[in-house]
């Protein structure tokens, strides 16, 4: 059985969440209304985000991250170049061991009941460990849209039920279940159960270039003439969810 949420006490970086999209955004000389408008958001709700008023749900998130070229990592440990999680592991004895302590895990809480803990990366910047709970009631977009991100998503459900949505069908995903997609591929996560789904996942970024997992995006791509389409690169990253 997996320790509860709240057994686990890694370091909080949600109140530097705002600081880092902000401090990207600034650096890219891009307004709120620019930002918002690419995402298909509220100024208003970005405005909040930047400003620790409330947390992004999973699916703005990843699009804040395209949007403003920040890497999921630059997020878990805190801000744009503060690697503060992988200077704890430096000072740690365990680091040549590429060991990260559960008290060491940087913690994202995101909107409505979804927290994300950033596993060990060994340095690692192509893949984003992350030990992910799904509260009941809990979904990866509030507003029941799907959602598309770059890369490659691997997972293993360990307690609870979690529901996926992927193109037009949807899965019951029960403990000891493992999917891997093409994260291309419209998604939806969400917990109609009423205890806590726990799991871990993989996220593959292919804007790394990394040839593996260019070779694992090539591999997992659907074929046909829509799912051909819905993953062109001159497809819009959120066009039409």
């Amino acid at each position: 059985m997996v320790d509860s949420a709240s057994a686990r006490t890694g370091p909080g970086v949600d109140e530097a969440i705002g600081v880092a999209f902000k401090q990207a955004r600034l650096q890219k000389k891009m307004s709120l209304r620019q930002v918002a408008e690419q995402l298909g958001i509220s100024t208003s709700l970005l405005s909040q985000v930047e400003n620790q008023k409330t947390q992004p749900s999973v699916k703005t998130l990843f699009g804040l991250a395209a949007v403003l070229g920040v890497s999921l990592d630059e997020i878990a440990t805190g801000g744009i170049g503060l690697d503060g999680a992988e200077v704890r592991l430096a000072q740690n004895q365990d680091a040549a061991a590429g060991i990260q302590r559960a008290t060491d895990n940087p913690v994202l809480e995101m909107e409505k009941g979804v927290r994300w803990e950033r596993l060990a990366t060994a340095g690692r910047t192509d893949i984003e460990p992350l030990f992910v709970t799904y509260e009941p009631g809990a979904s990866s977009s509030v507003d029941g849209k799907l959602m598309r991100h770059a890369g490659v998503e691997f997972a293993y459900v360990l307690e609870g039920t979690l529901r996926l949505k992927l193109d037009f069908d949807e899965h019951e995903l029960r403990a000891g279940d493992s999917f891997c997609f093409n994260s291309c591929r419209p998604h939806l996560f969400y917990n109609a159960g009423d205890v806590a789904a726990r799991g871990v996942w993989f996220v593959f970024d292919s804007a790394s270039q990394s040839s593996d997992v260019n070779a694992l995006n090539g591999a997992l791509r659907p074929t046909g003439t829509d799912a051909t389409r819905s993953t062109s690169p001159h497809a819009p990253l959120f066009g039409g969810l």
